[in-house]
């Protein structure tokens, strides 16, 4: 990822909403989850909703897929991947001990 990929992707996470998405989406994994379900669980009007999915989409952190009359949103994994490579490429200027334990703040239980 470059520098204004990152920049678009951060300043689309900057907003409380948006980060509550993405972080549901990426909960969902790989099957994601229809736009009124996403409303529904983050207590989010419809309009409201739909501006923030669009923000994220256009910023490349998620992506969308129309399912008959319903569209279903997925975190873009190679996007989040490609942010914190973009992020911890430089791991503290070669000495990635000061970097340990950043991955065991991660709860993927």
């Amino acid at each position: 990822m470059d520098e204004n990929k990152t920049l678009r992707a951060l300043a689309a996470l900057s907003q409380k909403t948006r980060l509550d998405v993405f972080r549901l989406l990426v909960k969902a994994g790989f099957e994601g989850m229809p736009a009124g379900e996403i409303g529904e669980k983050l207590n989010v009007r419809q309009n409201t909703m739909s501006t923030n999915l669009s923000i994220l989409v256009n910023a490349g952190l998620i992506r969308n897929e129309r399912q008959g009359r319903t569209v279903r949103y997925f975190a873009d994994f190679d996007a989040m991947r490609g942010l914190l490579a973009f992020l911890m490429d430089d791991c503290c200027n070669g000495r990635p001990e000061i970097c340990e334990g950043v991955f065991d703040e991660i709860n993927c239980s």
